[in-house]
């Protein structure tokens, strides 16, 4: 009973598997007369069982069919067990002519079956036509020269209309700016004064502070340091006491300085700075890192303790009553 039972199922599945019908391939060219140039597609369809598989052909084109888009498979219907799919290929042709593509081919695998399988009917065509051009029925003309339409208001009034109600609009909002301004006592060219220029020591401060941050020294460009520290000193020098020190050699600046009245510090570090930043800058001398910082407060000090002292202007006694009032 046993032996019967097995037999019974092994004819089963055998017939089973032989029921299963191999897949069907249609092939269409989409459309099938075009023009030089002109592009067309490449359908395939195939018609499987869900447990088959099967490979659609990669098309590389030639000189007269080039591939511009290969597109993805679409699933058109699905029903059960049988599934329907879709490949499609979209190509262009370069030459006139009538062209035998064939018959489509599709990879079939089963098991341990794998085959080709040919798309149903006659093989794919596809006419590639031109114009033709018939010389002497037809004239050939020269190319026209531009026509000249006449200027018409009516093209521009819409933008002469939001041009002149911007400007009023503008008018109005100057108008407007310049009486507030006199209501509190100013005047429109008043805005547009240039800043005062700033105090020497004020300039000086703010480069040595610049200065600092760069950090030159600490990374071996002690030439650069010291050329950029005598400039900020001569600079202040310029600025304060007016001695074209930009000019000037080291020596020249010190005989030039000995009419300035200064304290016997300043007048020191003043000498100091710029002979070691001659030794830096023509005689290749790398001054140790306290050296450096000692010539950069040499500098800030010379700055602050010379410094012009601001004049407070003098106070009027009626305007403090006024205040106190």
């Amino acid at each position: 009973m046993t032996r019967f039972l097995i037999i019974l199922l092994l004819s089963f599945a055998t017939a089973t598997s032989y029921a299963t019908p191999q897949p069907h391939v249609k092939a269409r060219v989409v459309p099938d007369s075009i023009g030089i140039g002109d592009r067309f597609e490449l359908m395939i369809e195939v018609e499987r069982d869900r447990m088959q598989v099967v490979a659609f052909p990669d098309f590389e084109g030639n000189e007269q069919l080039e591939l511009t888009a290969d597109l993805p498979v679409d699933t058109l219907e699905q029903e059960g067990r049988r599934v329907k799919l879709r490949k499609r290929y979209q190509l262009i042709a370069f030459q006139e002519g009538r062209y035998n593509l064939g018959r489509a081919r599709v990879l079939y695998i089963d098991k341990n079956i794998v085959d080709t399988l040919l798309s149903e009917g006659d093989s794919l065509r596809l006419q590639v036509g031109t114009f033709q051009i018939d010389s002497t029925s037809q004239s050939i003309y020269d190319l026209k020269q531009q026509k000249d339409l006449p200027f018409r208001f009516a093209e521009i009034r819409a933008y002469v209309g939001w041009g002149a109600f911007a400007l009023i609009l503008l008018g109005l909002a100057v108008w407007a700016f310049v009486r507030y301004l006199a209501r509190r006592g100013r005047t429109l060219g008043g805005l547009f004064k240039p800043a005062p220029p700033q105090p020497p020591h004020v300039v000086a401060i703010r480069d040595l502070e610049k200065l600092h941050n760069q950090k030159l020294w600490q990374n071996n460009k002690h030439k650069l340091y010291y050329s950029s520290l005598t400039d900020i000193l001569r600079t202040y020098i310029v600025g304060r006491w007016g001695i074209s020190a930009m000019e000037m050699t080291s020596d020249e600046i010190l005989a030039a300085m000995r009419s300035v009245e200064l304290s016997d510090k300043a007048a020191m570090d003043l000498n100091a700075v710029l002979k070691d930043a001659d030794l830096v800058k023509f005689a290749k001398f790398a001054p140790d890192a306290e050296s450096n910082e000692a010539d950069y407060l040499k500098v800030y000090y010379f700055v602050e303790q010379t410094k012009e002292q601001e004049v407070q202007p003098p106070v009027d006694p009626d305007e403090v009553l006024q205040n106190k009032d």
